[in-house]
């Protein structure tokens, strides 16, 4: 008996800094692994698709080197489940942060689960964001915007080196809900 699972991928490193990806050759890209009823959500790199393979870290290296051969350049990618990421949506890691027009809310989806050494709460010297908590596959942080900009670019203190794409969390909320469309 075979399980069909519906994966949403998060990518990092699509439709930016000049590495441009149309939706339709991502979506290709995707289909020529042989993966099924794949389909994408918005220009930053967020892809649907449901397969019958079980084994998850195959599956991911086989879709990043799959991508890397085809556009020329790593795309690391944080494959979770409707269920899993319906599951952290339900938990609400923001529950109780006041949102400013100066304040995004951020889900850090994580390759590997934070070093134990990283202390949570974790605050930023200059207090441009805060790590609230983690959990081993996404971490949830409020980013202070300074001048209006996000200019956080390390959130781990240096000490992370696995891989991180992040969402802010009303973009995931939607991004879950395109996904049980399919």
């Amino acid at each position: 008996m075979t399980t069909t699972t519906t994966y949403i991928a998060f990518l990092r490193a699509i439709n930016v800094g000049g590495r441009t990806v149309r939706m339709e050759r991502l979506r290709a890209l995707f289909a020529e692994l042989g993966l099924g009823n794949v389909r994408s959500y918005i220009q930053s790199g967020n892809v649907f698709f449901t397969t019958d393979e079980q084994d998850r870290a195959a599956l991911t290296a086989r879709i990043e080197e799959h991508l890397e051969r085809s556009l020329g350049y790593p795309v690391p990618v944080l494959l979770r489940t409707v269920d899993e990421v319906a599951g952290l949506l339900a938990a609400e890691p923001f529950r109780g942060v006041e949102v400013t027009p100066d304040v995004r809310l951020v889900i850090a989806f994580l390759s590997e689960p934070l070093p134990a050494e990283l202390a949570l709460p974790h605050r930023s010297v200059k207090g441009d964001f805060e790590v609230l908590g983690a959990d081993p596959g996404a971490a949830y942080i409020v980013v202070h915007l300074q001048d209006g900009r996000w200019v956080t670019k390390e959130m781990f203190g240096g000490k992370y080196r696995g891989a991180v794409t992040s969402r802010f969390l009303h973009t995931t909320e939607k991004i879950l809900a395109a996904a049980r469309k399919g």
